[in-house]
């Protein structure tokens, strides 16, 4: 008798389209924690020590891959999906949506591709990136948008601030040692990687054939 793994209910490939015309499954790799009140659906690729909180959608039945990198937490609420027009390209590969390691999604943030977002960035409660290219050790505080432009790194975007010229993109603030919100995500990610590893089996079940 061969293990079979068993996805729960709410990871699920995609419908048949004409736009995404292959139905896929997430590939969700180990020591990850997907919640039961989570959705994953499509071409989604977790990478490990990711946390995946309650009523996240992260949803790949449009714009297709969407990339979570290793370390990241998704926090309740997040939403993450894309348009089947537009993608962004790391490392020579292309995606609907890329996001990289050690990065947090807070509650209620969304992420709508085409969009990038780096390393060890911080988006905050409620925060929208859409179109957009966001740096490493970029901070986006809560509320704030972020809207067809790129961000370099190490830059903070002031809380409910709207952040759609380049212009603007251009002059935002430094993040220096005065920022007091410099070492938030440092944090927030040691807490989520741990509980990546501490919620039971990934919520998955094996059954044996």
């Amino acid at each position: 008798m061969q293990p079979v793994l068993m996805y729960p209910k709410n990871i699920m490939p995609n419908p048949a389209t004409s736009f995404t015309p292959q139905k896929r499954m997430p590939n969700i790799m180990p020591n990850t924690a997907i919640h039961p009140q989570a959705s994953v659906i499509g071409q989604v690729i977790i990478s490990p020590d990711v946390n995946v909180a309650p009523f996240a959608s992260i949803r790949g039945d449009e714009g297709t891959p969407i990339y979570i990198g290793r370390g990241t937490n998704v926090q309740d609420g997040v939403v993450i999906h894309g348009l089947k027009h537009g993608r962004v390209t790391h490392d020579n590969r292309e995606f609907s949506v890329y996001i990289g390691e050690n990065t947090s999604l807070a509650h209620q943030a969304q992420v709508h591709g085409p969009a990038k977002i780096g390393n060890n960035v911080f988006a905050g409660m409620q925060s929208f990136v859409y179109k957009s290219e966001i740096g490493d050790n970029v901070v986006i505080e809560p509320t704030a948008k972020v809207i067809g432009v790129k961000i370099a790194p190490n830059r903070y975007v002031p809380a409910g601030e709207v952040i759609k010229t380049q212009e603007q993109a251009d002059k935002l603030p430094v993040i220096d040692e005065n920022y007091a919100n410099k070492h938030m995500n440092e944090e927030v990610v040691e807490v989520n990687k741990e509980l990546a590893h501490s919620y039971p089996a990934n919520y998955y079940m094996t059954n044996f054939a």
